[in-house]
């Protein structure tokens, strides 16, 4: 019963992130730099790349893929990747999203959509339909071990891990995927 009161407060704060995200977007510049200061006390950066976690290991987290079969990041090893935690109900998340699949067509990044979504592939296979996406691979993240294990306040956010699994940089709301700023980051 407690867990599952934890995944309601989980849900409930990504959300009202997700929405706060989305009001702190507008103007905001494609890809600024960002490095808070650390600890607990350390302020959330939104929208912006922060640095302030570089160097932490990816956790061991277990992700479900369509049909059932399992993965982790420690199957990504040698190649750069770009952890996207979303959910269909996320307004911010859904509008990356093309950008997200062009990043991943233009092989910069591998680029891992994690569903935070609790209906599972069902709300996932009603925005993932056959020809919307070519490139994106989705998975899912129950019952959101890896945004719990990051310390995840909302949605989207984006986690970009080095060939050995490190984290480099995060960003807690939206990105200009496709601008050179932000491509000149990976």
């Amino acid at each position: 019963m407690g867990v599952e009161i934890a995944r309601l407060l989980l849900a409930a704060s990504l959300l009202a992130t997700c929405a706060a995200c989305d009001a702190a977007d507008k103007g905001k510049p494609a890809a600024p730099q960002a490095k808070p200061a650390a600890g607990p006390q350390a302020k959330q950066v939104i929208n912006a790349i922060d640095r302030s976690h570089a160097g932490t290991p990816a956790p061991a987290v277990v992700f479900e893929k369509r049909g059932g079969g399992k993965t982790s990041l420690a199957d990504f090893r040698g190649k750069k990747v770009l952890v996207n935690l979303w959910a269909t109900w996320c307004a911010p998340c859904i509008a990356e999203m093309p950008e997200l699949d062009a990043l991943a067509a233009a092989k910069v990044v591998t680029v891992l959509p994690l569903s935070q979504d609790m209906e599972g592939w069902k709300a996932v296979d009603g925005f993932f339909k056959p020809g919307r996406f070519k490139t994106l691979v989705p998975m899912l993240d129950q019952p959101g071990s890896f945004a719990e294990r990051i310390g995840a306040r909302g949605l989207p956010v984006s986690v970009l891990y080095d060939e050995k699994g490190r984290e480099v940089w995060r960003v807690s709301g939206t990105l200009k995927w496709g601008s050179a700023g932000v491509r000149g980051s990976f």
